[in-house]
């Protein structure tokens, strides 16, 4: 999601104590759901419901992180950077700063592609 969500929306996500925790966790390091429900003292369905709220505001990202033994699974990572609303002539405004996301090693298909790429040139 690019544009910035509506403040009412914004609100109510960050609102919530579990997104809160979520995005505090995911801010220091990509987290699979279980190391979430294990750091953020929390359920599963509820990190599953708070990390789909999150996604759908732009506000948490995915990536598949690639095991050699083919289980491959995702971790989340906080985009959230910043968050400022203004009050200019009666009206309300959210402006929402996304941190620069990157891949980290071992996960994301391009790292996948880029590791055969490098293999196959080595040959």
């Amino acid at each position: 999601m690019s544009e910035d969500p509506a403040l009412g929306d914004l609100l109510d996500v960050l609102s919530d104590e579990y997104a809160r925790d979520i995005l505090a966790a995911t801010s220091i390091k990509p987290m699979s759901a279980q190391q979430l429900v294990d750091e953020c003292e929390m359920s599963k369905p509820t990190v599953y419901r708070r990390v789909e709220r999150l996604q759908m505001h732009g506000l948490l990202e995915e990536q598949t992180k690639i095991r050699t033994s083919n289980n491959h699974y995702s971790v989340y990572t906080a985009t959230l950077s910043e968050v400022s609303i203004t009050l200019d002539t009666g009206t309300f405004e959210a402006a929402v700063t996304r941190t620069a996301t990157e891949s980290f090693p071992g996960e994301g298909e391009s790292d996948t592609a880029d590791r055969f790429t490098k293999m196959w040139e080595d040959l």
